[in-house]
């Protein structure tokens, strides 16, 4: 399994954000002091901690007091280790489902949405955040000039969503994990940086148990399932380090692109031809409607005789459970109970 490279660096006291104050102001970006707060994380015997996240080690002097993260499944990872009083606020587009009728919505009540366009260097500036939590391309980006390098010279630490991690290949290609371990990883690192590793360990007994009864139904045949997330010219879809693969294999789905070492990426439509999906798997979210997806999918004459379409086997899924989120595990359940009903003979 490739790993990225180790690197070692110490996280700055966010009692810099305040020495930065001045070379800001001029700039109109908002800084404060250092939240106080009643439970002195630096009175805990628990720190300094040291954690590892995507190669790179860093040790924290106290807990992070004001998150920033980036995207739903990144933010409902934290409401679900119940970390909502350590966040400052979270940015996603309003794309991503009806966040009304889930586990967190208390939290997404209490918790500031800062932005519902792409997450800057401004707004963590602007929320005082002293840790932003996005993923490389859930976030963090070169073009964008957010990454874990520019924000810790404004005095900012970064957790880069282990799903997202760059591997070793050096094509910019993502992951370094098995999806569901990629999750598991960062409850259990997170769990260790906010000393709430109890909580984070109970949460993966439940999710492994939930994955494990799920798998342990799977049927002998098992159907062969595409990811369509959009796409016209070419679609994208999942590799074998996106949410999506562990999903399709953990509820008794073949995942056609299995072979592909990368996370979110696209293929060529004769690539799908070629590899006849029995059920097609939307992601939902975005501008274009699930709905409107289908319909291309069925009107998209290289797909005609391809199974899933001719048999009219097209199962939707919301991005929240598909990307690296605590929604994985039902959403296996679910599929698995779909794909149990699927006869390709």
């Amino acid at each position: 399994m490739p790993t990225a490279p180790t690197a070692t660096r110490r996280l700055r006291p966010a009692a810099l954000l305040a020495a930065l104050a001045l070379a800001l102001t001029g700039c109109g970006a908002r800084v404060a002091e250092e939240p106080t707060d009643a439970h002195d994380d630096r009175a805990s015997a628990h720190y300094p901690v040291t954690v590892t996240n995507c190669g790179v080690r860093t040790t924290y002097q106290q807990a992070p007091r004001r998150v920033v993260t980036n995207d739903v499944g990144i933010t409902e990872i934290m409401f679900a280790l119940g970390l909502e009083d350590r966040m400052a606020g979270y940015v996603m587009p309003d794309d991503k489902g009806d966040l009304t009728k889930v586990p967190w919505k208390a939290a997404y009540d209490k918790v500031p949405w800062l932005s519902k366009k792409a997450i800057t260097k401004e707004i963590a500036l602007d929320a005082r955040a002293d840790l932003v939590f996005a993923g490389w391309n859930y976030g963090f980006g070169e073009g964008s000039g957010v990454t874990p390098a520019a924000l810790e010279k404004l005095g900012i630490g970064a957790y880069v969503l282990t799903e997202s991690c760059h591997n070793a290949t050096g094509s910019g290609a993502r992951g370094v994990m098995p999806p569901l371990d990629a999750l598991y990883t960062d409850l259990a690192t997170l769990g260790k940086l906010f000393d709430v590793e109890d909580r984070a360990q109970a949460l993966i007994r439940t999710y492994k148990k939930q994955v494990a009864d799920a798998a342990a139904k799977v049927p002998a045949h098992r159907p062969t399932v595409f990811l369509y997330d959009d796409g016209r010219d070419k679609p994208l879809t999942a590799g074998k380090y996106a949410g999506p693969h562990d999903i399709i294999t953990k509820a008794g789905g073949d995942h056609v692109m299995k072979d592909l070492k990368d996370s979110w990426t696209t293929v060529g439509w004769e690539t799908v031809v070629a590899r006849d999906p029995d059920v097609i798997v939307i992601n939902n979210y975005g501008d274009t409607t699930a709905a409107q997806k289908k319909a291309f999918l069925e009107s998209y004459a290289p797909l005609a005789n391809v199974s899933a379409i001719k048999h009219h086997r097209i199962y939707v899924m919301d991005y929240a459970e598909l990307v690296e989120s605590p929604r994985n595990p039902t959403a296996i359940s679910d599929l698995a109970h779909y794909l149990r009903g699927v006869h390709t003979d």
